[in-house]
């Protein structure tokens, strides 16, 4: 994509549907006049009154204690710096999301107009009472810390800038493994740090606290080392200059056991490197450009630990793996502050999660087959899902420890329930689809590639490092779609119909007419085939030239899934053929099947259906809790299409007896852990969150999945083919260029887990 299409994408994604990345939800009824004047006049002014008498009630009866204002003045922005606040609205729009997804904190964003410390300061402290804790984000330095500072102690609410300690709380986690790695002790080691700006200072001063001694730090900024004849330093600055004559990085970094870089791209050499001590802790967080690329980092010294900012590295410092849990702790103890014990607890709880067995959602999503404590994991993953139940709970029980939380918990398994309920808020699951594909691309065939939403897809695919695209349908089309787009890149488009592809076309035919010609299937007809995009799209995969297959987006499914049924061959042991869709729910993914294919199966096919769902819910990192659905519980109608379903179960308890599954089960019962609990306490599932649905027939399925997916509007991948010896896997009629993108993730991991499945066989 080129400059100007980035550009056009990246302000329509603000602008359109709805101006903005945020909103304001309503969380009570409103539906009745009863509801508006509960809500409002008459009845609002009841907890007004308690609020008035006790002003702590704001707690119980406002979302005071859920709310975090993210305020700047816009002096600081990104890679952006002074742009104003009107112009740093979309970067804290976006910080409020990432409270939201990763802790289900809300916020209002809030840009003040005014570079007065002053006045910037008492801004804030007059809109405190709104809030349960302010975050401070992209206030330049020096005034910065000042500002900090002064809210820290004027406020009774946790305030924290972000920028400053942020980087600081995860980087130190990383710090401590990384010298218990290298063998080396915080007391004994030197360190050299490239930049000295707001986050440079809050990581030396946490460092500092971790055993890191301030005569062994040296650090630079711009104009070189810091000493004390350097002129205009703060005074935090000032603690760190040296009584020394200047010296150049290279030779500071001689000897040296710790480089920590929060400046500019390139500025460290391999010679450099090779300069350092042995086993040398090298945290290059320049952004987009490390201060020495990985690779070369690699390349030059084996012995390296290394941490960047980049998600395509190993060792990410990403502050998303602290705030949204900081925050979360804090708020949960109605902490008045937050101190350096907590910081500290989050530093210690990061540190101590990367030494825990990684969970295979997290291997999956990365691609790894295992994660574990060394070299190239030193601090966990940001799609880690233990984050919130391990950092936040260690940052609140600190916040009581240390005397600043007014409301301290003393059921913590509860507490950790009531977490682990707010992580089914952020669908991540399309976020790992999206990395795990990106960890090794396939080649994708999209066969409708002449239609513009089709081509924006690939587009995507392409740009995104998904996969790598090969466009099928009419050239000239292709083309001036691609024009239109701004699609520069260089990717293969075939036109089946062709001259050019009339070897080819040929050579497909000859193919397939060897597996049909005793079916009624003539060469003839196996060549006129062969000009149909899906006939040809599919033999392309077939023949190892693509790796998977991406259709359906024109065309009804069943005219569509025919050919695919025609060439492809099911999955070594597979007996069928079957769809599943994964909706993304406010619980978190859910996997119902079958929604495309089956139309009235057999307890046997249920049966099998169920196991092939299983499998897939594991591919993706999702431990199935499986409900089989029916309008009968537990035996409680004799029809012949609840029986079938009872039947299909009473086979896998006993032939799959390591499935958490049960049924038959009304859709209301499976999904409410309540009612299942005091109505069927025998059942497998009491006690447990269902995730997927297995229904009794097509119909059920596929009226519910887009049910879903229109009048709640769920997210929903799929449907995803089951059973197939190679991965295609064919889109809804008119599907969205998101739905297109995830589904040909989806294909990518398909081909991802065919290909190591025929590794282990050939081993």
């Amino acid at each position: 994509m080129n400059k100007d299409s980035k550009r056009s994408e990246a302000l329509l994604y603000h602008s359109k549907p709805t101006p903005g990345k945020i909103q304001v939800v309503p969380t009570k009824k409103y539906a009745t006049q009863r509801d508006l004047s509960l809500a409002y006049s008459p009845g609002v002014a009841e907890p007004c009154l308690e609020i008035a008498r006790d002003v702590n009630e704001v707690y119980k009866y406002t979302a005071k204690g859920n709310l975090v204002a993210v305020i700047t003045n816009g002096t600081a922005v990104l890679g952006l710096g002074d742009i104003g606040p009107e112009a740093s609205k979309p970067v804290m729009e976006g910080k409020g999301l990432l409270f939201k997804i990763f802790s289900d904190i809300d916020v209002f964003d809030i840009e003040i107009g005014t570079k007065d410390i002053e006045e910037f300061i008492q801004t804030v402290k007059n809109i405190a009472p709104t809030f349960g804790g302010i975050n401070l984000e992209d206030i330049k330095a020096p005034e910065s810390f000042e500002i900090e500072r002064r809210l820290v102690e004027e406020l009774n609410i946790p305030v924290m800038h972000d920028d400053q300690h942020g980087t600081a709380i995860i980087s130190s986690a990383a710090l401590i493994n990384a010298l218990e790695l290298a063998d080396k002790k915080a007391e004994d080691v030197k360190m050299v740090v490239s930049g000295a700006g707001s986050a440079a200072l809050a990581c030396a001063d946490l460092y500092v606290l971790l055993g890191v001694k301030i005569e062994n730090i040296l650090m630079y900024n711009s104009k070189g080392l810091l000493t004390k004849n350097t002129p205009s330093l703060s005074a935090l600055q000032l603690k760190y200059a040296k009584d020394i004559e200047p010296i150049g990085l290279e030779e500071a970094l001689k000897g040296a056991d710790i480089f920590l870089g929060l400046s500019s791209g390139d500025i460290m050499t391999a010679d450099m490197l090779l300069g350092m001590a042995e086993n040398p802790i090298v945290f290059a967080m320049a952004n987009p450009d490390p201060e020495i690329n990985y690779n070369l980092a690699i390349a030059t010294r084996k012995d390296v630990i290394m941490a960047t900012g980049r998600s395509d590295y190993p060792n990410q410092v990403n502050n998303v793996l602290g705030f949204p849990y900081i925050f979360r702790g804090a708020l949960d103890v109605r902490a008045t502050k937050i101190n350096e014990a907590m910081k500290m607890a989050a530093v210690r709880a990061l540190a101590s999660l990367a030494k825990e067995s990684v969970p295979e959602q997290v291997n999956v999503a990365y691609g790894a087959t295992k994660l574990g404590f060394g070299r190239e994991y030193i601090i966990p993953k940001p799609f880690d899902p233990r984050l919130i139940t391990v950092v936040a709970p260690a940052v609140a029980k600190a916040a009581m420890e240390s005397g600043v939380a007014l409301n301290p918990i003393t059921d913590w398994e509860k507490y950790e329930e009531e977490l682990l309920a707010r992580l089914g808020n952020d669908n991540k699951m399309v976020r790992l689809i999206t990395n795990r594909a990106k960890m090794d691309p396939k080649r994708i065939v999209f066969a409708e590639a002449d239609h513009l939403n089709v081509l924006k897809a690939a587009q995507i695919v392409h740009e995104e490092g998904i996969g790598f695209p090969i466009l099928l349908g009419n050239k000239e089309i292709i083309l001036e779609l691609k024009a239109e787009l701004g699609f520069d890149a260089d990717v293969e488009i075939i036109d089946p119909k062709t001259k050019d592809q009339e070897e080819r076309r040929n050579q497909f035919a000859s193919s397939y007419w060897a597996t049909r010609e005793r079916r009624g299937i003539s060469l003839l007809d196996a060549q006129k085939l062969m000009r149909e995009r899906n006939y040809f799209a599919a033999m392309m995969v077939n023949e190892g030239e693509a790796d998977a297959l991406v259709t359906g987006h024109s065309r009804s499914y069943p005219s569509v899934v025919k050919p695919m049924l025609q060439l492809i061959e099911k999955a070594p042991g597979a007996s069928l053929v079957a769809t599943a869709n994964m909706m993304m729910t406010n619980r978190g993914p859910m996997f119902l099947s079958d929604t495309a294919i089956n139309i009235n199966p057999s307890a046997d096919d249920l049966a099998k259906i169920a196991v092939m769902t299983a499998k897939t819910a594991k591919m993706f990192g999702v431990e199935p809790v499986i409900a089989m659905i029916s309008y009968s519980n537990f035996g409680s109608s004799t029809n012949p299409g609840a029986a079938k379903v009872r039947e299909a179960v009473a086979y896998l308890h006993k032939n799959h007896p390591e499935l958490v599954i049960d049924g038959e089960i009304q859709a209301d019962f499976a999904l409410n852990p309540e009612m299942l609990q005091e109505k069927f306490p025998f059942s497998k599932l009491a006690g447990k969150k269902v995730n997927t649905l297995i229904f009794p027939n097509l119909e059920s399925a596929n009226i519910t999945y887009k049910l879903l997916k229109e009048l709640n509007k769920v997210d929903s991948i799929g449907p995803i083919m089951l059973g197939m010896g190679k991965p295609v896997h064919i889109f809804q009629l008119g599907a969205s260029v998101e739905e297109m993108v995830n589904m040909a993730a989806i294909a990518v991991i398909d081909a991802q887990e065919k290909e190591i499945k025929k590794n282990n066989l050939i081993k």
